[in-house]
């Protein structure tokens, strides 16, 4: 008996988006863990390198929080479940319509697997540590951007297609 993983797809089709699925989200997921163990492993929390004075540096920080700080200061029980719960949820929701995105949507596919190799990078700091650990510090004078880390960026360039496919009718019917 044959078993079609992705129904409605040829079994190349269906193969070929578990490999685009394998290979995107793990590069962000790669990417985002060994940068985050080079930081915790070279640099102690707080700590600060200039990059590009004025504009750029590399800072450890720790966000127990979720985006630009949000529920920090809630419990850390709450926070982890809440999280957990929430990144397991959006997890199941991208792989579900990445599977389901017909291949000729391949930058509105990327997208969906740039967020879901985010979600699942930060997902694993908040398993291991109880929060992600942040060190891209981009600022103008005395204003900064909250610090991120190569999961936010995954999930930011991910999301910043979706809008685009979402804002200028490119989903598929």
């Amino acid at each position: 008996m044959k078993l079609n993983i992705l129904p409605g797809f040829s079994r190349s089709i269906a193969t070929a988006k578990v490999i685009k699925l394998l290979m995107v989200s793990g590069i962000v997921i790669v990417l985002d863990q060994i940068s985050k163990m080079i930081i915790l492993r070279s640099m102690p929390l707080y700590e600060t390198i200039p990059v590009i004075p004025g504009f750029f540096n590399i800072t450890h920080i720790h966000n127990p929080g979720g985006a630009f700080g949000f529920m920090a200061s809630q419990g850390p029980e709450v926070r982890s479940i809440l999280f957990l719960a929430m990144s397991s949820l959006a997890a199941v929701a991208l792989v579900f319509f990445y599977l389901r995105t017909p291949a000729a949507y391949s930058w509105l596919s990327t997208a969906l697997l740039l967020i879901f190799g985010g979600a699942v990078g930060n997902m694993i700091d908040r398993f291991r540590l109880g929060e992600v650990i942040d060190f891209l510090d981009f600022y103008a004078g005395g204003y900064h951007w909250p610090a991120f880390n190569v999961a936010d960026s995954g999930i930011t360039v991910g999301m910043s297609i979706l809008v685009y496919h979402l804002l200028f009718d490119k989903m598929p019917e």
